[in-house]
């Protein structure tokens, strides 16, 4: 039987409606995926990361405070941050730490910072060196305690009084003989503003005796290591002769044939005398009003004369085998040294640092009047 025109009109009202219904509730569908994704995307990461992952402070900050940083890692740096309240949460100091390049040049230190600071702003702040309110003191090798004393008080801000009444505060260990010189470790020191003078020369005696009891050196032999390490220290800049030198020392301490136990060392002499050593005289030499002229008195001097260098620490522990009395430094400036076993030789070799001496002092006072002059004019 056909369907009637009224029948066929119905039916594709029927299917256009049917039509409509399914293209709503797809676009219904898609639109409900996508408000589920954000969802999921929203609401994932507190489960992951926890529900502050997300929390940062706006920024700029307010007030100020002293930040001390132990570790430089950068989920050490961030907890530090969060108990003083610099930032909101770990994870965005974490995440901003990680989208700056530089960041791995944040070090330990103290730093002054804001209260409640981006976590970004943050980064930026450490690794800006005005913000950083610790400093840095670098004793090298070879200086004086007199040197020493100064440069602390210069770094610390405090005078030299003060830190010379600080210096007889400190303890020393068994192993020294009751005198600061030669026990100040030379190395670099980070100080804090709270750090207290006392405090800090402490720390440089006992990294000395770190540096000797690792290398296994007894109380009773620790003195006598200092005292020939800081002569090594003195002797010599190039660092491939300092074996030599803790050698022939050695071997004068053994008695060499013409010398005896005497270490004959211009460093030790003008150490007692205050000077330098291209300032020394052969009246010098013969001065027996310091125990540390090595000319005139046999053995070691008294005390190190120096805070020597781990090298030269090591050098005098293991010294290369050789059979060396003698040795002299011809030229001051280069470093050049020459080593022999024969007394012949050596006078030699001393005659030529006598020529350089010479022409050194007379290069020093030309170069002195040259100055003169041109401030007169």
């Amino acid at each position: 039987m056909t369907e009637s025109p009224r029948a066929d009109a119905r039916d594709a009202r029927q299917r256009a409606h049917l039509r409509r219904n399914l293209t709503l509730a797809a676009v219904l569908l898609v639109a409900l995926a996508l408000l589920l994704g954000g969802a999921v995307k929203l609401v994932l990461p507190m489960f992951t990361a926890g529900p502050e992952a997300l929390a940062d402070y706006p920024g700029p900050g307010s007030g100020r405070v002293d930040v001390v940083l132990t570790d430089a890692a950068p989920e050490a740096i961030a907890d530090t941050l969060v108990d003083a309240d610099v930032v909101a949460t770990s994870a965005a100091f974490v995440q901003a730490y990680e989208a700056n390049p530089a960041a791995t040049g944040i070090q330990a230190g103290t730093y002054t910072l804001a209260h409640q600071m981006a976590a970004a702003d943050t980064v930026v702040a450490l690794l800006d060196p005005a913000n950083r309110v610790d400093r840095t003191l670098t004793i090298p090798p070879g200086w004086r305690e007199s040197q020493i004393l100064a440069k602390v008080a210069e770094v610390m801000g405090v005078p030299l009084a003060d830190v010379q009444d600080a210096a007889e505060q400190v303890e020393l260990p068994d192993g020294a003989d009751g005198e600061l010189e030669g026990w100040l470790f030379a190395d670099a020191y980070t100080i804090a503003p709270e750090d207290e003078v006392v405090a800090v020369l402490q720390r440089m005696v006992d990294r000395t005796s770190e540096v000797l009891a690792d290398r296994e050196v007894a109380a009773a032999d620790q003195e006598d290591v200092l005292i020939q390490a800081s002569i090594v220290e003195a002797e010599v800049s190039d660092a491939t002769n300092r074996g030599k030198v803790a050698r022939v020392m050695a071997n004068r301490l053994d008695g060499c044939a013409d010398v005896g136990e005497y270490l004959q060392m211009n460093s030790t002499v003008a150490y007692g005398l205050g000077k330098s050593v291209t300032d020394l005289t052969l009246a010098d030499l013969e001065d027996d009003s310091t125990k540390y002229n090595t000319y005139v008195y046999e053995g070691l001097p008294p005390g190190p004369i120096n805070s020597p260098s781990v090298e030269s620490i090591e050098a005098v522990l293991s010294p290369p085998e050789g059979d060396w009395c003698y040795f002299v430094t011809v030229d001051l400036e280069s470093g050049e040294t020459l080593f022999t076993a024969d007394p012949e030789e050596h006078e030699q070799n001393k005659a030529r640092y006598r020529e350089w001496l010479e022409q050194w002092r007379e290069e020093q006072s030309a170069d002195a009047e040259d100055s003169t002059s041109d401030d007169e004019g």
